[in-house]
Order: C-alpha cells, then structure tokens, then sequence
C-alpha cells in the first residue's frame, strides 16, 4: 500500500514516516501543497495523510484540485485546526476523515 504524508513539520513527519513503514506501507513525503499536488497528480496512492496549513499552497486547495481533477483516493486530513467549521470545511472539500493534532500513533 503506498501513502503519501504531506506534513511541513519535520519531526511529525519523520515520526509518520516511520511508524506508517514500519506496519510495512510504502510512504512518500511532501513538505508543500505544491509538491503534494503533483504527486497526487502523478503517483497511484492509496492513501493521503494531509495537513491543511501547509507552504506553497494550503491542503483545502491541494484537496480541492485533486478532486475536480477526478483524482478519488481517500485522504485522511490530520491537523492542529480542530475548530468545527474547519472540519466541515475539510469534509466539504473531499475529505474522508479529520484527525486533530495532537494525535496519539496507536
């Protein structure tokens, strides 16, 4: 199974990283909406970990492009925004579920 983690804290992401290879998935990592735009675009993933308050450009447009291009994996947004608008707006946006920082890896 290959993921795609799209996180720009370094320490989060490697932590993602690993554990997500450790359970044996295939994971690439993106630090910008920009970069994780293009793989979506061009890489088969089966699964996104998305954060929303990301550099080059936001995860709700990386969101947005990927599902008006048609692209349907399923994307698990996980950020520190918990408030409830920005859920909804995660959710409306294409979203298959919301996940608040701090999360526990279990």
């Amino acid at each position: 199974m290959r993921v795609l983690v799209v996180e720009d804290d370094r320490v989060l992401a490697a932590q993602l990283r690993d554990a997500l290879s450790d359970a044996g998935y295939a994971v690439d990592h993106a630090d910008n909406g920009v970069d994780a735009h293009y793989l979506g675009e061009v890489e088969p993933y089966d699964v996104v970990v998305l954060d929303l308050g990301l550099p080059r450009m936001d995860g709700i447009t990386v969101l947005k492009k990927w599902r008006s291009a048609g692209r349907a994996m399923p994307v698990v947004i996980l950020t520190a925004r918990d408030g409830w608008h920005e859920k909804v707006a995660g959710i409306d946006a294409g979203a298959d579920d919301y996940l608040g920082k701090p999360f526990h890896m279990e």
